[in-house]
């Protein structure tokens, strides 16, 4: 068999190596638009590579996708991120798993990874061909056919794993062979608030924050980090995830309601500032940070709430309690616009998931040809859910089931 793989990142790296490890005979020709191959998996996790996630079972590690949830339950069945850690490791890469379940090779440098698969890739005798761009598939006679430039290749199978598209029009020679296109639009990005002084806190990290969208179902909680454009951290970048096409909606501008101590019940926060007013109440209110807050944005809080910071714990009266409890349970803030977290632009969007079989990816319209990672409308939260996702499909992909 002849067969081509479309994208030389790491689903289609992991594709290629897929189809030669289960058809060893096979002639695999890994075809990349540009001359930068595995770029992404270079700059994922500040150039350590965030592999996988180091969650227990299959339903913890769906839980991380706010598309493409239920068809991965399935295919993780196949290859979860147990195997990804076999297989990295049964090539000589060790992996370790951070407090975060965030799983990195244990060199902290994403060049362990990008060794691995070229390696795999020279080892298995497969060729690749760069700054070759697939402009058209065609149907032949029971094979594909790629019109790269003026040239045309035949294949007997064609694996797609080119990547997301940030335009749906990217994708329209998929789209022209009968398949449904979700709209693309950007998943994993931060909070932009240009007219909120909160950016003077750039840096700071509350632990355990919870955010909402006003007006809609969307929350999220976590560390948030306020950065000097608005806020970012692991729970503005759920919500973003999760609200990708809510948000992309509104065009990005919606009001962000924190709870900076995640604590629901009012009553529950007011008591504990009942407590603090009676032991600390020789005390300066700034000395004394309730619920572990940074120093900086408890002093914030304050100066929203109109408290001295000189002022003592126990002169502090009913009304200004019940302004703290405010600001520390629905603080307010008004978000224009979005910033891709760093480098790794993500997609939500794509090939959809009722144009292919889960079971072995290949496409319900185009006999013998397959899709793996991103261009399909598969999209995960951050902590190397993205990354699993593309060796799961790519794995499927590469059996020709």
């Amino acid at each position: 068999m002849k067969i081509a793989v479309i994208g030389g990142g790491a689903a289609g790296f992991f594709a290629a190596i897929s189809v030669k490890e289960h058809h060893p005979k096979s002639d695999v020709h890994l075809l990349e638009k540009t001359n930068k191959l595995l770029s992404k998996v270079r700059i994922s996790g500040g150039g350590r590579c965030n592999v996988t996630n180091g969650c227990e079972n299959i339903k913890q590690l769906t839980a991380g996708y706010p598309r493409g949830a239920k068809q991965l339950k399935k295919a993780f069945q196949v290859f979860d991120n147990k195997d990804t850690w076999l297989w990295y490791e049964s090539r000589g890469v060790t992996l370790k798993t951070e407090l975060d379940n965030r799983v990195f090779p244990t060199s902290n440098n994403s060049q362990s990874i990008i060794d691995c698969l070229q390696n795999e890739i020279s080892r298995l005798g497969i060729t690749i061909i760069e700054k070759a761009r697939v402009k058209a598939i065609t149907e032949g006679d029971n094979t594909l056919v790629l019109t790269i430039k003026s040239e045309e290749l035949i294949y007997d199978k064609v694996i797609v794993a080119c990547g997301g598209s940030p335009k749906k029009s990217g994708l329209y020679w998929l789209e022209s062979l009968g398949h449904k296109i979700e709209n693309p639009v950007p998943s994993l990005f931060t909070f932009n608030m240009p007219n909120e002084s909160i950016t003077e806190l750039m840096g700071v990290v509350a632990s355990n924050a919870t955010v909402n969208v006003q007006g809609t179902k969307l929350k999220s909680s976590g560390p948030l980090l306020i950065t000097h454009w608005g806020m970012s951290g692991p729970a503005i970048l759920k919500l973003s995830a999760h609200g990708a096409r809510i948000l992309s909606d509104k065009q990005y501008t919606f009001v962000a309601q924190v709870n900076w101590i995640s604590i629901s019940n009012n009553e529950d926060v007011s008591e504990a500032l009942r407590v603090l007013v009676a032991k600390h109440s020789k005390k300066h209110i700034s000395n004394i940070k309730p619920f572990g807050l940074p120093t900086r944005l408890w002093d914030y809080i304050l100066n929203k709430c109109e408290i001295s910071l000189e002022k003592l714990w126990g002169d502090i009266g009913k009304k200004q309690i019940n302004k703290l409890v405010t600001h520390l349970t629905n603080d307010i803030y008004n978000v224009k616009g979005k910033t891709t977290f760093k480098e790794e632009f993500v997609t939500c969007g794509g090939v959809s998931l009722e144009s292919i079989d889960i079971n072995t990816m290949q496409s319900r319209h185009v006999p013998n040809l397959y899709f793996a990672g991103e261009v399909m409308n598969i999209d995960g939260i951050t902590g190397g859910y993205n990354f699993q996702a593309a060796w799961t499909t790519a794995f499927i992909a590469g059996k020709l089931g």
